[in-house]
């Protein structure tokens, strides 16, 4: 695979170091620098899911119905999706410490507003400007690493350490969500990323030093704001569908989201340096990996979301338990991934990304057998735990093909995408599939009618899956990747 010589924020893919590395441990400035970044991306991983748990209370407190409950976790992952594409090149234009820390203060006030919400729109804008904050500081903390830590061990160890949170933060954050909502409240989910960040940005201000690309292209603003429009408004479009595809709006926002997005494609065609060379993603294997990436990422949070939901509303669990319940879904996708990096470089990652939407197509099928009368042990696990063996066999080798054999210029629009992918898929996805919670559940509030609801859903969800099997299966030619190839990846960003 080749990789960039220099690592940037927006191309923070680093070469593996030499075999002679020094032995570089960690001095105390380095190991704060570590804990800093490391703090910052935790936060930005747990934001994804600790409001999880907390949207029923929340909704109760602030009067939200179904579109808006889904808004607190389609705010947040839209935001970030679309402006982590120009997140790297702003820090690599501006200053990776100057964009960390504006993006630590965004993402510190973004949580206090959306803590002391007292309506809807006050949560849900909260909610947008820390997706934003987020965007600006993961990667410039992933290139803050790569600067900071030059080569060997110590690398190694910052990149392990970034990596093992963002696979684990997900479920931190599903567990802190229930602890904070049933012992504290749910505020508390947004108020405790504010003295994190107090902390983060003292230790910034002394332990960081600014740095920035040699050299960089104009940034791509024209590009960065029709991709933000153009999703915001088809997003939009699709919530406001229970209200009526003429009637309520629907298809007036989702046609100004598709202009927008034809001209943000006219845009990438004509600038210099595009936000997304268009090359990046009409590579076929490449281009196949992002839409499959694309569907996990609407069925990740969307099925995430709605079981957390059922373990609460209908069987009853307190918020903590609900938690703990969805944990073997993040732990059966730890348990296989390392069996999974093994694999790759024997089969390709062909098989894998055709397997693994089937398989966790077939999970979310047994989680779509939920009843009122039904039990965890029975209707729930299993279905979390074969949805996750399948989700484990998608990220791998989407993740690898994403970011394999990509010109060494097109290194961090590769990556960007890629882990922009996850974000919006979830996005568009939440959106889209809450349409069949609405029609399912019939506006009931009775334990049969959610249900109906979460059963539409997660049908709705398996058919996504089966739309990426189907694309994988056409467009993506197995290759044969090796070992390197194969385990070297980035912390993706979701």
């Amino acid at each position: 695979m080749t990789t960039p010589a220099t690592p940037t924020a927006s191309n923070p893919i680093v070469p593996p170091p030499p075999a002679s590395a020094p032995d570089d441990r960690l001095s105390a400035r380095a190991t704060t620098v570590l804990v800093t970044l490391a703090a910052a991306q935790l936060l930005v991983i747990l934001d994804t899911t600790i409001v999880n748990i907390a949207i029923p209370q929340a909704a109760a407190a602030l009067s939200l119905g179904a579109d808006g409950r889904q808004w607190i976790i389609t705010a947040y992952a839209l935001t970030f999706g679309a402006v982590l594409l120009i997140g790297g090149r702003i820090a690599d234009y501006w200053g990776r410490k100057r964009t960390f820390v504006l993006g630590l203060v965004v993402f510190a006030v973004a949580s206090l507003l959306a803590g002391l919400a007292v309506d809807p729109t006050m949560l849900i804008g909260g909610r947008v400007l820390q997706g934003a904050g987020a965007a600006l500081m993961a990667p410039a903390a992933l290139s803050l690493v790569s600067v900071t830590f030059p080569s060997g061990r110590a690398r190694n160890l910052a990149f392990g350490v970034l990596g093992g949170i963002t696979s684990s933060g997900a479920a931190v954050g599903l567990l802190l969500g229930g602890v904070l909502t049933e012992f504290v409240d749910w505020r508390w989910c947004l108020l405790i990323n504010v003295p994190v960040v107090a902390v983060a940005l003292v230790a910034a201000s002394f332990v960081l030093r600014e740095s920035r690309a040699a050299s960089h292209g104009r940034l791509d603003v024209g590009g960065a704001v029709t991709i933000a429009i153009g999703l915001a408004s088809l997003v939009y479009g699709f919530t406001l569908a229970e209200r009526g595809w003429v009637e309520g709006g629907a298809l007036v926002f989702i046609a100004v989201g598709l202009v927008f997005l034809a001209v943000f494609v006219a845009i990438e065609l004509r600038v210099p340096a595009p936000l997304l060379p268009l090359r990046v993603v009409l590579d076929r294997n490449r281009g196949g990996a992002l839409i499959v990436q694309t569907c996990a990422g609407a069925t990740m949070v969307t099925v995430t979301l709605y079981i957390t939901f059922h373990l609460q509303q209908v069987l009853g669990l307190p918020p903590l338990l609900a938690g703990v319940a969805t944990l073997p879904l993040a732990c059966t996708i730890g348990l296989v991934i390392p069996v999974l990096v093994r694999l790759i470089p024997r089969v390709g990652p062909k098989p894998l990304l055709v397997a693994g939407p089937v398989v966790a197509g077939v999970g979310v099928l047994l989680l779509a057998r939920v009843s009122v009368e039904g039990s965890y042990w029975g209707e729930v696990l299993p279905g979390l735990v074969v949805m996750g063996a399948g989700m484990a066999a998608i990220f791998v080798p989407a993740q690898n093909m994403a970011l394999s054999r990509v010109r060494p210029e097109d290194a961090g629009a590769a990556a960007a995408a890629a882990n922009a992918t996850n974000q919006i898929g979830g996005a568009v996805g939440l959106a889209v599939l809450t349409n069949l919670y609405v029609a399912g559940a019939g506006g009931g509030q009775s334990p049969a009618a959610l249900v109906d609801g979460y059963v539409a859903v997660f049908v709705g969800a398996a058919v996504v899956m089966a739309i990426a099997a189907v694309a994988a299966l056409l467009l993506i030619r197995n290759v044969r990747l090796g070992q390197d190839d194969a385990g070297e990846q980035l912390p993706s960003m979701h």
